[in-house]
């Protein structure tokens, strides 16, 4: 684990400025160094301590574990020590994405193709209890207790999944969105929740994005890691603008992947109830009381299922941004098969 260490104040660093520069000025007397030096030196010192600012700043929302970027205050660091030798059953479901990708849509289809009573509404229980964040264990579930067949949810990257899920019997989905949409729902989720660092811009935003300095990390390595590393694991790749476009025929490759026949009422039923505006005002599924309740919004106005469309990024970035993510993403993604739709006809 890497440990953030102390994060000294403003106050204390403007003190070990002075003892440092008026220690340079005393060395310069005696030796006779002129004040170029004394100026190199301080700004060398100067740039050191704002990193040290930056970094400090970081860290108040990021625990970073063996190079991944979790959220400090969430997270169990005993749990992350010991993630390697989790206990996988065969029959286990994980849905893996790189946060703002259609985590909590995808956990509603799935709760809802695996047990009828969500279907039916007899069981009114809610997203979180249904499919839990594995690294993020808000209600202190314990796993072992939990019934087969166990769903989770989870933002992890490939390398630090539990190694029984190499065993290819436990399945994985993995959804996956245009990144120009995740970075604009990211940006949004970030000012509303309070574990997350705020943004004034959405520009600032990206730069941190684009460099990897918000929970998940850089979203280039976490795709490019699961689907180079696919053939370790029994897995489905599932693209969000794909279940916009047909919600339908994802949710019957889903539940083909997962080996779970759908009468067509069953089918009509989940297609139904996972329909995003259902969502959205349906409080079993939409998170809103546990954000709210249990983690801590900045504002009462804002929703955890905002917009769920495909292109707003257009309406966020400007010409010039743009372009910048482009040239980054043709750098990172170059030669990767896997294709993404960056708008869509939704009238």
């Amino acid at each position: 684990m890497e440990a953030s260490g102390l994060i000294p104040t403003e106050a204390g660093m403007n003190m070990g400025m002075t003892s440092i520069f008026q220690h340079g000025d005393t060395r310069g007397d005696e030796q006779g160094s002129n004040t170029g030096f004394r100026g190199n030196l301080r700004i060398i010192i100067e740039e050191q301590l704002m990193q040290v600012i930056i970094m400090g700043d970081e860290d108040k929302y990021l625990l970073k574990f063996k190079g991944y970027n979790f959220e400090r205050s969430l997270v169990d660091i005993d749990f992350l020590e010991n993630l390697d030798n989790f206990e996988i059953r065969d029959d286990d479901v994980f849905i893996i994405t790189y946060p703002k990708s259609g985590t909590i849509w995808t956990q509603q289809i799935v709760s809802l193709i695996y047990y009828e009573g969500h279907r039916n509404r007899t069981e009114l229980v809610e997203t979180v209890d249904r499919s839990p964040f594995l690294e993020y264990n808000l209600r202190k579930i314990d796993y072992e207790k939990r019934p087969s067949p166990r769903l989770f949810a989870s933002h992890i990257p490939y390398y630090l999944a539990p190694k029984g899920l190499k065993n290819k019997k436990a399945k994985v989905i993995y959804v996956y969105r245009n990144p120009k949409d995740v970075l604009t729902s990211y940006f949004h989720f970030s000012n509303l929740l309070i574990k997350l660092e705020a943004s004034n811009n959405i520009g600032d935003f990206m730069e941190r994005f684009l460099d990897g300095k918000v929970i998940g990390s850089l979203w280039f390595d976490h795709i490019r890691g699961w689907y180079e590393h696919r053939h370790d694991f029994n897995i489905l790749f599932v693209m969000y603008e794909e279940m916009k476009k047909d919600l339908r025929s994802s949710v019957l490759k889903i539940s083909s992947f997962l080996e779970k026949e759908l009468s067509e009422e069953d089918l009509d039923a989940i297609v139904n109830q996972a329909a995003f505006q259902n969502m959205k005002v349906d409080p079993q599924a939409n998170y809103d009381g546990i954000l709210k309740n249990e983690i801590g919004m900045r504002t009462n106005n804002g929703q955890f299922l905002r917009k769920g469309t495909v292109g707003d990024w257009k309406h966020h970035l400007t010409v010039e941004q743009n372009e910048q993510f482009d040239r980054v993403f043709q750098r990172k993604m170059k030669d990767f098969p896997l294709k993404f739709i960056w708008e869509i006809d939704e009238e």
